[in-house]
């Protein structure tokens, strides 16, 4: 298959890449590096099956539509988006331009090219209020411009698949970690926790600790992406993805660091976003795609730390 990855330079992109890669397809990218970098994808660019890396972001729709028309995609999976939550309250204008306005210039393309499209939203555009298994049934809630951007995205998908047949499928994941995630404030909870234990800094928590995630691993969230993306009952569905169980903020640090003495409690900086309770249920992902999570917490955990030691032997 020919398959283009929008953001594949990205933490959840580049994982989709290597597996797409793996699998023998060849795969062009489309990415500004906002969030992503080269480096990410550095171990493919000589891959005789990685056929090309366009720096550019999705709402450039000559760059977008050039890539298009250039190449017969069989497959766009489309990863691009901005995803900082605080980024979207103080500069929504790049929430538009990314989530909403890329996201109709790779709908446009791919349906006078004719290809499927696979829109990578997010559990954010859920009412997360609950505290109950979230299944693709659940309400949603737009807290913030980047939640209601990725609503509008996923709504615009629904259009194309509705109006002109384009097949297209929605998938959610939750709280994605592991290797080439940030760990600054601008990466996941897990690579936060994990190197400020390697740098031997104490661990912050905001607010009680109480509230809980649901940490899924990033390769077998790409499993998810690439299976969901290659199979035809798919197509016209929303999957949810995650791992159906849930653990405390506070657990969670004193599983990385093994030490209370180095964990602190501080002062929420925005206590009325706060997430309390947050898990998936993936069952219509398992009964459509035959797909589950085969990675164990403590296993990711010691696979994000191995790879984060490395980081810092290469400074």
């Amino acid at each position: 298959m020919n398959v283009l990855v929008t953001g594949g330079a990205g933490f959840i992109g580049r994982w989709v890449v290597k597996k797409l890669l793996d699998g023998k397809h060849r795969v062009w990218v489309i990415d500004d590096f906002s969030n992503g970098s080269e480096e990410n994808i550095a171990e493919f660019l000589q891959n005789d099956d990685f056929r090309g890396l366009v720096v550019a972001g999705v709402e450039d729709s000559k760059a977008v539509n050039e890539l298009f028309y250039k190449n017969k995609f069989d497959v766009c999976i489309h990863a691009a988006a901005q995803i900082n939550v605080q980024e979207s309250i103080d500069f929504p204008q790049k929430s538009f331009d990314s989530n909403i306005l890329g996201t109709f210039n790779v709908l446009e393309a791919a349906r006078k090219t004719n290809c499927k499209v696979v829109v990578i939203g997010t559990c954010m555009v859920y009412d997360l209020s609950s505290g109950t298994p979230i299944s693709e049934k659940h309400e949603f809630k737009a807290l913030s411009p980047y939640a209601a951007s990725k609503i509008a995205a996923e709504a615009m998908a629904e259009a194309y698949f509705h109006s002109f047949g384009l097949p297209v499928v929605i998938l959610r994941p939750f709280n994605t970690f592991g290797p080439f995630q940030k760990s600054n404030m601008e990466g996941g909870v897990v690579s936060i926790f994990v190197q400020r234990k390697l740098n031997g800094e104490t661990i912050e928590i905001f607010g009680s600790g109480n509230q809980t995630r649901d940490l899924l691993f990033v390769e077998d969230c790409a499993e998810f992406i690439v299976e969901a993306a290659f199979s035809e009952k798919a197509v016209g569905q929303v999957l949810n993805a995650g791992t159906g169980k849930d653990i405390s903020i506070n657990d969670l640090a004193f599983l990385i660091v093994k030490d209370k003495s180095r964990v602190r409690h501080v002062k929420h900086h925005h206590p009325q976003a706060e997430i309390n309770k947050l898990v998936c249920d993936y069952s219509k992902a398992k009964k459509v795609l035959g797909w589950k999570p085969k990675t164990k917490l403590e296993e990711g955990l010691a696979k994000t730390e191995q790879w984060l030691k490395q980081q810092k032997v290469k400074k």
